[in-house]
């Protein structure tokens, strides 16, 4: 069997034994999947009219404001998704089967990479359902082509992807469950510092560079402008530019972890 042949098979195994934890034990992932569900809820129905006029500088308009927030929560429940994998990846590295996978024949390199092949899956699924109660309150994508759909998928799968690796050295590093969920919190954070809620041109003016230029915002505008018809600009760069680092940041710090654990 070659090299490649076994790594695929021992990664699928990863994945399939991944799945069925998150099947068994389901209340983190709701857990997680919830908090964007009812942001979204409460920003609408509680919030909806005040912001609306806020940003649109007029009267409340909620519709228009269900479609300026949507794409900032979909990428937020990426961000809270792997939270629930850091917390997974600890939880491997402290109870022993990670010590007991490397006493076996098989590849190195399929223990994480069945985390992280999960773990985008359940983003993605988590997406799903939150677009599916954003459009059951109001959100339409009228205007965005089939291409646009498909580039706005592409998007989230590579953000999910990148926000997962990092999510990955995060539980490697950490001793324990809940030493993993808080060092993964930035990942919950930064959606709330940036064009999630309101506009960067509505921050004080000292904060918007933080704002603009972290990891989320450049995929939220990208995002909104694929499905919006709003202006993305460099946006579109700078998404794709942080998910290249990110993904080699987090693959490179991941796989020097955990071969460093295993001497």
């Amino acid at each position: 069997m070659s090299n490649l042949t076994l790594a695929v098979r021992n990664s699928s195994t990863m994945l399939r034994r991944n799945l069925l934890h998150a099947r068994r034990y389901p209340s983190l992932t709701l857990n997680l999947l919830l908090t964007p569900v009812m942001l979204l809820l409460l920003f609408v129905y509680v919030f909806g009219d005040a912001m609306s006029a806020g940003i649109g500088g007029g009267g409340a308009d909620r519709a228009a404001y269900i479609a300026f927030i949507v794409p900032g929560l979909v990428l937020m429940t990426i961000g809270s998704t792997t939270v629930g994998t850091a917390v997974s990846v600890s939880n491997d590295m402290s109870e022993g089967i990670v010590a007991r996978f490397r006493t076996m024949p098989i590849h190195r390199g399929s223990v994480i990479t069945g985390h992280v092949v999960g773990s985008v899956l359940q983003s993605v699924i988590s997406v799903v359902l939150v677009g599916a109660v954003a459009a059951a309150i109001g959100f339409r994508s009228t205007d965005a082509t089939v291409l646009e759909w498909l580039a706005a998928f592409a998007l989230v799968a590579l953000f999910a992807t990148a926000l997962t690796w990092i999510a990955v050295g995060m539980g490697l590093i950490s001793p324990n469950a809940e030493a993993a969920s808080n060092n993964a919190l930035p990942l919950i954070f930064l959606p709330l510092i940036s064009s999630t809620f309101v506009p960067i041109d509505a921050m004080p003016g000292w904060f918007q560079p933080i704002a603009e230029y972290q990891p989320f915002t450049p995929a939220i505008e990208t995002l909104r402008g694929l499905l919006l018809g709003t202006g993305i600009g460099h946006n579109g760069w700078l998404a794709l530019g942080w998910c290249a680092a990110l993904c080699a940041l987090g693959y490179l710090w991941s796989t020097s972890v955990f071969n460093r654990e295993s001497k």
